[in-house]
């Protein structure tokens, strides 16, 4: 319990309008994930239902691609499509809402590696753009928390002091 804690509590920067600052890319980034890009491959509400996904249910598709990557991503496609698919659906939605941000934000960054190095590759520099540009924004979540604007900082706020 003291560790989940110790996950939780975010660092503070001197000024509140700093940490407005830099919430704004976990934000936009964890709104993007949740809403746009892993929408698509995994099933939540606010799916389109032209994808035809039941909840927390992985496209058709994604296994497929998946097992592509070969290695131990050909070993077991389903599972590494859904954990891929549940980490920008639900951790983008927890980065949205500064919520276990370190958490979500490291499942964020090993999808987006892998997004990077196993998909987008091969594809030119532009098309690794949206991946590489979530892996920065996991990558300093990861480290300074979601800041004073998230739900992190209220459940922790007592203990800050």
């Amino acid at each position: 319990m003291k560790k989940i804690k110790k996950l939780t509590k975010p660092m503070l920067l001197p000024f509140w309008w700093q940490d407005v600052m830099i919430s704004i890319p976990r934000i936009v980034c964890g709104y993007l994930l949740t809403a746009n890009f892993g929408a698509a491959k995994f099933g939540m509400p606010w799916s389109p239902v032209d994808n035809n996904l039941g909840l927390f249910e992985v496209a058709f598709w994604f296994p497929k691609d998946v097992a592509a990557y070969g290695g131990i991503f050909a070993i077991a496609p389903a599972f590494f499509a859904w954990i891929g698919a549940f980490s920008e659906a639900v951790g983008g939605l927890f980065l949205l809402l500064g919520f276990q941000t370190r958490i979500a934000s490291f499942l964020l960054l090993m999808t987006m590696l892998v997004a990077v190095f196993m998909q987008q590759i091969n594809n030119g520099l532009w098309n690794c753009l949206p991946a590489m540009g979530f892996l920065w924004v996991s990558l300093y979540t990861l480290i300074m928390g979601s800041g004073r604007i998230g739900i992190d900082y209220l459940i922790s706020k007592k203990h800050i002091k």
